[in-house]
């Protein structure tokens, strides 16, 4: 019998509540199924991952959608026992007979709504952080990505009872009935207008929610920079995944006066890795029509509008190419406001080179757009660098290598803005599906707050008054000594 999505949450809701919070063996153990479901059947994973797209390599799959998260996970898990423990208060308050502290308590259940882009890594992250802070967890698959999402679908029964762990696929419909499920906490990755309405949708039961978004990152190549190193490598960043990656690098700024240099660097790098594409499985093809529409609609729009485009493509191969979804590696320059590429993300194999003379003119172009998920600076850790991250706004920042602010396990990642709200990895994951939940006890012989219930003696209210003089004096003798 195939149970509804409300009874699958009020299943996993009653078996938490009669259960109780999971010590830490079990969480860990948890974990550790989760992981195994992974890697036990990472190769069909792949597989159906590569179908899903049409094209996509199996060592990129391999590296970045499993092998990518297991630190992060191998870390969270490490970490339980630790994170479990209550934080004491007013230690000295003890000898008295007075005891407070902050105990992180599960949330309950736990909806986790994936994208397409990385369909397992993207979901099983945060379910690794939602068990570790002792919940029960459903998920919906993205419906982009039909075979990976029936697949973990099935193979997920066999490592879980589905109160613990419940996968769902199906289309928008279903994703929009999930958004409304009265959850104890709602995780989405995907788009700022998706987000928006999985946002508005959990309001109705006032579910909290984790928003990981996306937005148009910046680059900023430094004066300082070596121009070959810089341009080699945002090239790289810019490719994994045929571009289709949140924390792509999406804009260039270069220095005025090495456009010219830095866009050659960009084009040699992208001949050396792609002798050709057509026929090659080592690049990724656009999900699905849609998307491949959308990449070469924002192409033409630019080119249309008066931008310089420069598809790198290999002699003799006609792209973009609708049977295998794949556009050649693309270098935009020359772009303005009225070009959709100017607002829009990308989230293609499309790269768009701008100039500049001063960097702070750089600042005041980042910072009257939307917060990106993250900024990225190639160049020295000088002055112009920490000014750069202390005058911006974004989800993190890496400098001189791609994604380099989600290699610490430790790290917390998440957005700002229309880039996101909240943040997992590391305890920051843990914090995210826990209540800090206050507990304080008095053992005390007379009461502390009952004071405030009248009536009110005499000394009661010389002592307020004089509490309220000594703090104005306090507070007048720092504004004065500023």
């Amino acid at each position: 019998m195939v149970m509804s999505l409300d009874e699958v949450l009020h299943r996993q809701r009653q078996a938490f509540l009669a259960d109780g919070p999971p010590d830490a063996a079990l969480r860990r153990n948890r974990i550790d199924r989760l992981l195994a479901l992974v890697l036990d059947n990472a190769d069909d994973f792949v597989d159906a991952m590569a179908a899903d797209f049409g094209t996509r390599p199996r060592a990129g799959s391999l590296f970045t959608e499993i092998l990518g998260m297991i630190s992060v996970i191998e870390h969270t898990r490490a970490h339980v026992p630790q994170w479990m423990r209550a934080t004491k208060l007013m230690r000295a308050a003890r000898v008295f007979g007075m005891k407070a502290e902050v105990e992180p308590s599960p949330l309950g259940v736990v909806g986790i709504i994936g994208p397409w882009n990385f369909p397992i890594n993207l979901v099983v992250l945060p379910a690794s952080a939602a068990f570790a802070a002792g919940n029960r967890v459903m998920i919906k698959m993205s419906e982009i990505t039909p075979r990976t999402a029936e697949l973990m679908e099935t193979r997920a029964c066999d490592y879980f009872d589905p109160a613990e762990l419940h996968v769902v696929t199906g289309d928008t419909t279903v994703s929009a009935a999930f958004a409304a499920l009265p959850f104890d906490h709602l995780f989405f990755t995907g788009s700022p207008a998706v987000g928006g309405l999985v946002q508005r949708a959990a309001a109705a039961n006032l579910v909290p929610v984790t928003l990981e978004l996306g937005g148009k990152n910046p680059v900023v190549v430094s004066p300082g920079a070596d121009i070959t190193r810089a341009a080699t490598r945002i090239t790289q960043g810019r490719m994994i995944n045929g571009g289709q990656v949140c924390v792509c690098p999406d804009y260039v700024f270069v220095p005025a006066g090495r456009t010219d240099e830095f866009v050659g660097v960009v084009r040699s790098t992208l001949r050396s890795m792609f002798p050709s594409i057509v026929t090659n499985t080592d690049y990724c093809s656009s999900v699905n029509d849609a998307n491949f529409d959308r990449v070469v609609g924002l192409i033409d729009d630019a080119r249309t509008k008066g931008a310089q485009v420069e598809a790198v493509a290999p002699p003799g191969e006609h792209l973009p190419d609708r049977h295998t979804r794949k556009i050649a590696p693309t270098i935009v320059r020359g772009v303005d406001d009225s070009m959709l590429i100017a607002t829009e993300e990308t989230f293609g194999p499309v790269l768009t080179v701008r100039t500049y003379d001063r960097l702070a003119d750089v600042v005041d172009y980042v910072n009257a757009r939307p917060a990106p998920l993250v900024a990225y600076w190639f160049g020295p850790d000088d002055h112009d660098f920490r000014s750069f991250v202390q005058r911006t706004r974004s989800g993190g920042v890496a400098r001189n290598d791609f994604a380099a602010q989600m290699i610490p396990s430790a790290a917390p990642f998440g957005g700002v803005g229309r880039s996101g709200m909240g943040a997992y990895h590391g305890k920051a994951g843990f914090d995210t599906f826990s209540h800090h939940r206050t507990v304080v006890g008095t053992d005390l012989p007379f009461t502390i707050t009952g004071r405030a219930a009248p009536p009110f003696s005499r000394p009661m209210r010389a002592t307020t008054s004089l509490a309220l003089t000594m703090a104005r004096n306090r507070t007048r003798r720092r504004l004065r000594s500023r």
